[in-house]
C-alpha cells in the first residue's frame, strides 16, 4: 500500500469579489447627499442672477461684464487654488468656500428683498464668487480619491455628475417659475440655505495627515510643479487646449445669449429655465449611457467629435431661434457632453499622482475656464448687436477648431 500523500485538488477559482458601491461608504454618501442639496440651490442662483441684472439694467452688455467679473478671479487664482488644496486639504478648502458663498448669497438676497440692491453690489458678489470657485473647483476632484478606492472612482464620479445634471434638470425650470412667481430674493434665499447641506457633510469627514510645514515647498514652487506635470504629459496638454476652445465658444453664448433671448424675444424667465432644463436632461442621459462602457477607447476622438457637434448645434440655434428648436439643440449638446465626461474624470484621477492632483486639476480647469471672461465680454458686445450672429459666429469658430484638432495626434489618440 502506497504511503505517498495524495495531492489535494486545486481550488476552483470563483467569481471575482464585487467592488462595493461607493454609496456604501458613509463619508462619500454624506458628501453626495449634501452636494446634491447644494447643487439644487445653485440652479436658483443661475436663473436669478442674470434675470436680476437684466431687470436692473436692461443691457446684455452689463450682463456679460457681470459674468466676466466672476470669471476673471476664477481664472487668475485657479493655479493658486490647486496649490492651496495640495498644501492644506481639499476638505478645508471646500468648507471655507461653501461658508463664504452662504454669506454672500444671503446678503444679496436680503438687499433684493429690501429693494436696496445696487449694481455695484452684484459686481462685488460675483467677483467673490469667482474667488471661491478658483479654490473649490480643483478641491472637489482632489477630495474624491481620498474617500473611495481606485476601482470605485468611475461610479463615484458618475454619481456626482449625475447629481449635477439631475439638479439642473429638476431645478432650472422650477427656478424660472419661482423667479417669475415670487421674485429673485426668494430664489437667492433658497440657494443660501442649500449650502448648509455640503457644509454639514464635510464636517464629518476627517482631514488627511498634514505635511510638516518644513517639508512644504513654496507656493510658487508648488504651482510650477503642477505646470511641469501637465506639460510633460502630451495627452493632458492636448485636452486642455480643446477644453479652452469649447469654453470660449460655449459659455458666453449659452449664459449671455440664451438669457438675453429669453428676456427680449420670449419675455419670460421660464423660457431660460426651460432651456437649461433640456440641456441638463440631455447631459443626464449622456452620463447614464457613458457609464455603461467599462473600458472606452478613443476618449480624445470622442471629445473632438463632441466639440464639432456642439459647434454645429450653436449654429443651429442662431439660424432657428425658435423655442422648440433651441431646446432640441441643447438636449443633443448635453447628451454628447455627458457621455464623454464620466470616463474622463476617472481617467485623470487615476493617471495623476495624488500629491499633485489638486495642482494638476487646477491647471486643467484653468485651461477650461481661462477664456470664459473673454467669452462673456465678447458675447455681451455681440448680443447687443445681433443675437443670431453670436450663436452662428461661436458655432463656426468651434466647428473649425474641432476640424483642425482631428488633424493632430495628441488629442485624437488619448485613450
Amino acid at each position: 500500500m502506497s504511503t505517498e500523500p495524495v495531492a489535494a485538488p486545486e481550488p476552483v477559482p470563483g467569481p471575482a469579489p464585487r467592488t462595493p458601491h461607493p454609496l456604501s461608504i458613509p463619508h462619500f454618501r454624506n458628501l453626495w447627499l449634501g452636494s446634491t442639496i447644494s447643487l439644487l440651490g445653485d440652479q436658483f442662483y443661475l436663473v436669478a442672477l442674470p434675470w436680476l441684472a437684466l431687470q436692473l439694467t436692461g443691457s446684455s452688455l452689463i450682463l456679460g461684464t457681470l459674468l466676466m467679473v466672476a470669471a476673471i478671479p476664477r481664472a487668475v487664482l485657479m493655479l493658486v487654488g490647486g496649490a492651496v488644496t495640495d498644501r492644506f486639504s481639499a476638505r478645508r478648502v471646500l468648507m471655507t468656500t461653501a461658508a463664504v458663498r452662504t454669506l454672500l448669497v444671503g446678503g444679496v438676497a436680503t438687499l433684493v428683498w429690501l429693494h436696496r440692491i445696487q449694481l455695484w453690489e452684484l459686481y462685488g458678489m460675483t467677483f467673490l464668487f469667482g474667488v471661491a470657485d478658483a479654490f473649490s473647483f480643483p478641491a472637489g476632484p482632489a477630495l474624491m480619491p481620498t474617500l473611495v478606492q481606485p476601482e470605485q472612482l468611475q461610479p463615484a464620479n458618475a454619481l456626482m455628475q449625475s447629481s449635477t445634471v439631475s439638479t439642473q434638470t429638476l431645478g432650472s425650470f422650477p427656478a424660472g417659475w419661482l423667479v417669475a412667481r415670487w421674485g429673485v430674493a426668494t430664489a437667492l434665499f433658497f440657494d443660501a440655505v442649500s449650502f448648509l447641506g455640503v457644509i454639514v457633510a464635510l464636517l464629518k469627514i476627517p482631514d488627511p495627515p498634514k505635511v510638516p510645514a518644513h517639508a512644504r515647498p513654496s507656493m510658487l514652487h508648488s504651482i510650477a510643479e503642477g505646470l511641469r506635470a501637465v506639460r510633460h504629459d502630451p495627452a493632458l496638454f492636448a485636452m486642455m487646449s480643446l477644453f479652452a476652445t469649447i469654453n470660449l465658444c460655449f459659455s458666453g453664448p449659452v449664459y449671455v445669449g440664451l438669457s438675453s433671448l429669453a428676456q427680449f424675444q420670449f419675455k419670460s424667465a421660464k423660457a431660460f429655465g426651460a432651456w437649461l432644463f433640456f440641456l441638463s436632461a440631455g447631459m443626464l442621459v449622456g452620463i447614464l449611457l457613458g457609464g455603461t462602457i467599462k473600458r472606452p477607447r478613443r476618449r480624445g476622438l470622442q471629445f473632438i467629435v463632441v466639440s464639432l457637434i456642439g459647434g454645429l448645434e450653436l449654429i443651429g440655434i442662431g439660424l432657428i431661434p425658435k423655442f422648440g428648436a433651441i431646446a432640441t439643440f441643447l438636449a443633443l449638446m448635453g447628451l454628447a457632453i455627458g457621455f464623454v465626461n464620466v470616463q474622463f474624470s476617472a481617467w485623470i484621477q487615476l493617471r495623476v499622482e495624488r500629491a499633485l492632483l489638486g495642482r494638476v486639476m487646477s491647471v486643467l480647469m484653468f485651461s477650461a475656464v481661462g477664456l470664459i471672461p473673454i467669452s462673456h465680454a465678447v458675447a455681451g458686445v455681440v448680443a447687443q448687436w445681433s443675437l443670431p450672429a453670436l450663436f452662428i459666429g461661436a458655432g463656426a469658430l468651434l466647428s473649425l477648431s474641432s476640424a483642425l484638432a482631428l488633424t493632430g495626434k495628441a488629442a485624437r489618440h488619448v485613450d
